[in-house]
């Protein structure tokens, strides 16, 4: 089976790339950098030639809400035409959970309007929405931090690895399209705070989290404890966080 994986060298699309070629199928990495540009156009038509599934995982360059909602539009709107015209089989895109409880501001707005170009084309789809990833902790962290303290809500989330991700997109990328919404999550939930206070106390990170009801997650968005975590029946990875986090400290 061709696959072709759009954003495929970045973090999560090189591990989908290298998945499945382990499992016999051959994956094509595209992303500007292997001459595939999704905004232009430019490479679309060559790359798609034969192509079975198109996996979309890439993501805008700019998070300001008229640069990412721009992205999203223009380039799903271009992939899904020239999927269409090379006769792809099944769309598969990455998104977010929490995406239509949040559909209102910024990054989740440009996704949403990204789930309904893809809703209503003729291609056909499934949508994946991952919980956050472990690799993004550190950037939650940065974006809630004022001098040494950092503002955190306690609201419950359940992240992943950005492994056990491309796992679940890989697999459900090579199976029939649901035309609906897949979620995957991570195997734990937690509170955000708790979360962040170990993973900076396992650095010896010297700032203090400060517990908020009314803190913004990515200094942005109003969350609870049914924003971020997945419905009951989502699949699970297997990665614990302390797992992945010790493992990250033995390569540091």
């Amino acid at each position: 089976m061709k696959i072709v994986v759009i954003g495929g060298t970045g973090l999560i699309g090189s591990q989908i790339v290298t998945r499945l070629g382990e499992h016999g199928h051959e994956a094509v990495a595209a992303s500007p950098d292997t001459g595939v540009n999704t905004l232009t156009g430019e490479g679309l038509a060559d790359v798609l030639v034969g192509a079975d599934v198109v996996i979309d995982v890439s993501n805008s360059p700019s998070f300001e809400d008229a640069a990412v909602l721009d992205f999203f539009e223009r380039s799903t709107g271009n992939l899904l035409a020239a999927e269409a015209a090379a006769g792809v089989g099944h769309h598969v895109a990455l998104s977010v959970v929490g995406t239509e409880r949040m559909a209102d501001k910024g990054y989740f707005r440009a996704k949403s309007v990204q789930e309904t170009l893809i809703r209503g084309f003729s291609v056909p789809y499934t949508i994946v929405h991952a919980t956050q990833f472990y690799e993004f902790i550190k950037s939650i962290a940065a974006l809630a931090t004022d001098g040494d303290t950092v503002r955190l809500p306690p609201a419950l989330f359940q992240p992943m690895a950005a492994e056990d991700v491309a796992k679940a997109v890989g697999r459900i990328s090579v199976g029939a399209p649901v035309n609906g919404i897949v979620e995957i999550g991570g195997p734990e939930q937690f509170r955000m705070d708790e979360l962040v206070r170990q993973a900076l106390a396992a650095r010896n990170d010297p700032r203090t989290v400060v517990t908020d009801p009314d803190a913004p997650y990515f200094g942005i968005y109003t969350v609870d404890d049914t924003t971020l975590v997945p419905a009951d029946g989502a699949l699970l990875g297997e990665v614990r966080f302390q797992d992945w986090l010790e493992r990250q400290l033995a390569t540091a």
